[in-house]
C-alpha cells in the first residue's frame, strides 16, 4: 500500500503526518526540525512513501536537500496554494496542517516549487547581505539628517562621498552633538566599507560568469541585476518558454473573470520581490537614462506615449525578464537593431 507524508515545519519542531492511499491516518508525531531526525522516521520499512510534502519556508531548502539526499520523494509546495487549501479547516493547528498537507500529497492537489541549487542560494545570500548593508547605511544617514534638523542644521543635497565632511562641518561648534555624530558616522563608515567589500565580490562573481556577462549586453542591465536574475531563475529550462518568466515574477496583470464580469487589475506581485524591484529599476534606467537608441527603448517609448510612463516601465521590466531568459537559453547576446533581434514576447 502506498503512503503519503505531510510536514508542517516550525523552527524547533516539525509536525509529521503519514496517510495511506485510502486517507487513513497511519502515524502522527512531532520531530525535531532537522533532516536526520526526519529521515529516521520517514525511512521506516513500514512506509512505502509515494510523496512527501514540504511547504516552502525559511527552512525548506535545507530540509529538502537533506531529505532528497536520503532518497525520499520529497516535494516542496507553493505557500499561497497551501494556505488556500488549509484555510478550509475550522481549527488551525500544526497537527491539522500536517494532515492537510498529507492529504494534498495523496490527492495530488499541490503546486510544486523549484528549490534552488547551492550555487544560486549562495548568490542570493550575497545579494541579500549587500542589500541589507545598503539599507542600514542609508537608514543611519537619514537618522543623522533627522537629528540635526532638530537643531536647525540642514544637511542638504550631498553625495555619499562628502556626507561625513558635511556633518562634521555642521557640528563643528557643538561639542556634545559632535561626539554623538562621531559615533553614528563611525557606524556608517563601517557599513559602507563592508558594503563595498560585498559589491566587489558581486563584480568578481559576474566577471567570471559567462551568463551574467551576456545578460549585461542588454541596456540597463548591470552586474547586480544580471547576478540576481541568474540566482532567481537558477535553471532556465524549468520554464516551458520565455514568456512564462513574467508571470512567475509577478509582472503580469491579474485577471478576475466571473460570468459577464471581466476585469484586468494590477500586476500580481507574486514571486521574488527583490528580482521584481531590480527589473523595475533596470527598466527605469533604460527608459530615462540610457542615451543609445535601440529597438527595445523605441518600443518602451511608444508604450509610454499610449499608456503613461509608469505602465511603460512595468511593461518594459516584464519584457526585460523575457529577453534575459531568451538570451540565457539561446546563448546569444542582445542585438540593438530590431531587424536582427531575436523574437521576444
Amino acid at each position: 500500500m502506498k503512503h503519503y507524508a505531510g510536514l508542517d515545519v516550525s523552527v524547533k519542531e516539525t509536525s509529521l503526518c503519514i496517510l495511506d492511499e485510502t486517507g487513513k491516518v497511519c502515524r502522527e508525531l512531532k520531530v525535531t526540525s532537522h533532516p536526520d531526525d526526519l529521515v529516521q522516521v520517514l525511512r521506516d520499512p513500514a512506509w512505502r512513501l509515494e510523496r512527501v510534502g514540504l511547504e516552502a519556508g525559511p527552512l525548506s531548502q535545507w530540509l529538502y536537500s537533506g531529505l532528497a539526499a536520503a532518497g525520499l520523494p520529497v516535494i516542496c509546495i507553493e505557500t499561497r496554494h497551501t494556505k488556500a487549501f488549509l484555510k478550509a479547516q475550522v481549527n488551525k493547528t500544526d497537527r491539522n496542517d500536517a494532515r492537510g498537507i498529507a492529504q494534498m500529497m495523496r490527492v495530488n492537489l499541490f503546486r510544486p516549487v523549484h528549490v534552488k541549487t547551492l550555487a544560486s542560494q549562495n548568490r542570493r545570500a550575497l545579494l541579500t547581505a549587500r542589500k541589507l548593508l545598503q539599507e542600514k547605511a542609508l537608514a543611519i544617514e537619514n537618522d543623522i539628517r533627522g537629528l540635526l534638523r532638530n537643531f536647525g542644521l540642514k544637511v542638504g543635497v550631498i553625495g555619499k562621498v562628502r556626507f561625513e565632511d558635511r556633518i562634521r562641518e555642521l557640528v563643528a561648534g557643538l561639542p556634545e552633538l559632535a561626539e554623538i555624530m562621531a559615533c553614528l558616522l563611525e557606524a556608517r563608515q563601517s557599513l559602507r566599507e563592508r558594503l563595498a567589500a560585498l559589491h566587489r565580490k558581486v563584480l568578481a562573481t559576474v566577471r567570471d560568469d559567462d551568463v551574467c556577462r551576456r545578460l549585461m549586453t542588454i541596456p540597463g542591465v548591470g552586474p547586480v541585476v544580471s547576478l540576481a536574475f541568474s540566482a532567481t531563475i537558477d535553471i532556465p529550462a524549468r520554464f516551458k518558454n520565455s514568456k512564462a518568466v513574467g508571470p512567475a515574477l509577478g509582472l503580469t496583470p491579474v485577471l478576475n473573470q466571473s460570468g459577464e464580469s471581466h476585469r484586468i487589475g494590477r500586476i500580481s506581485l507574486c514571486g521574488d520581490a527583490m528580482m521584481r524591484a531590480l527589473l523595475y529599476e533596470a527598466a527605469q534606467v533604460l527608459l530615462t537614462r540610457v542615451q543609445k537608441w535601440s529597438w527595445l527603448k523605441a518600443w518602451a517609448v511608444n508604450v509610454a506615449r499610449r499608456r503613461g510612463l509608469q505602465k511603460a516601465i512595468v511593461a518594459l521590466a516584464r519584457r526585460l525578464a523575457v529577453i534575459m531568459h531568451r538570451l540565457w537559453s539561446d546563448g546569444t547576446e542582445f542585438r540593438w537593431a530590431r531587424e536582427s533581434a531575436v523574437a521576444t514576447a
